[in-house]
């Protein structure tokens, strides 16, 4: 089985590690601080091969030269990559396919943070490395992209299988829950879910991977096909919802 090492980086972002132990591979997801993922590699025991980048934004792809630097690892990921100096080794976009050892990952476009944002899923082990795009209770805000592809994006991640744990870049889930109690008020799985988040968080403990399932039921930014949601929020369709409920929480 594949062993993924999460750790914190910078102020609230998460770093994974991804290591196949039949090949001795090992992927960085993102780079939000090279010199930290060099030293938690080194405390595995584990020697870097590839970075997989999900867009281009420095706290994702910033470590990426520090950690090529010292490990000669393969740079995957979007063209848009190259905004920061240097463009990956293997530009991918959606449909095509990365390994790690014998793993298959599907790249999925998922723009809308970013134009030319990607998630990695790896079906066989029932995960996907998702970035910005969505998070626990949550998505990115959109930067560059339009409601229409973001709703489009989102609509990929939804169609994945409801077992998948979605690895998001960032523990943003506290305060995604206080808008999405706003944004759903009479949502009870919701409700239930937010009170587990404030416990774990008062622990210390991450909320992060979370399962599509889950987010299914309560995330509203996956729910803006949802009838009573559309009635809350006056869109008429998701794409109007969406944009709505991104709208709302860009001022939240």
């Amino acid at each position: 089985m594949l062993e993924i090492h999460q750790f914190p980086c910078l102020s609230d972002n998460y770093g994974y590690l991804v290591h196949d132990p039949a090949s001795g591979e090992t992927t960085c997801i993102d780079t939000p601080d090279g010199e930290e993922y060099l030293r938690q590699a080194a405390a595995k025991g584990w020697q870097i091969t590839q970075i997989w980048n999900t867009h281009w934004h420095p706290d994702h792809a910033g470590g990426n030269a520090a950690i090529k630097a010292a490990t000669g690892c393969l740079v995957v990921g979007p063209a848009e990559v190259e905004k920061l100096g240097t463009a990956p080794d293997r530009v991918v976009s959606h449909g095509d396919a990365v390994m790690l050892g014998e793993w298959d990952a599907a790249v999925i476009d998922v723009g809308g943070h970013t134009l030319g944002h990607i998630a990695y899923h790896l079906p066989d082990a029932e995960l996907a490395f998702v970035g910005d795009s969505v998070f626990a209770l949550g998505c990115g805000r959109m930067f560059e992209g339009t409601p229409s592809q973001f709703w489009a994006s989102l609509s990929r991640i939804k169609a994945l299988p409801a077992a998948t744990l979605l690895y998001c870049a960032h523990e943003y889930t506290a305060s995604n829950a206080r808008f999405a109690l706003h944004a759903d008020p009479d949502n009870a799985e919701l409700a239930a879910y937010a009170a587990q988040i404030v416990a774990a968080r008062a622990d210390g403990r991450p909320t992060v991977p979370t399962s599509l399932a889950r987010e299914l039921a309560t995330n509203p930014f996956l729910r803006a096909d949802d009838s009573a949601l559309q009635a809350r929020w006056g869109g008429g369709d998701a794409e109007a919802t969406f944009a709505a409920l991104r709208a709302a929480k860009d001022t939240f």
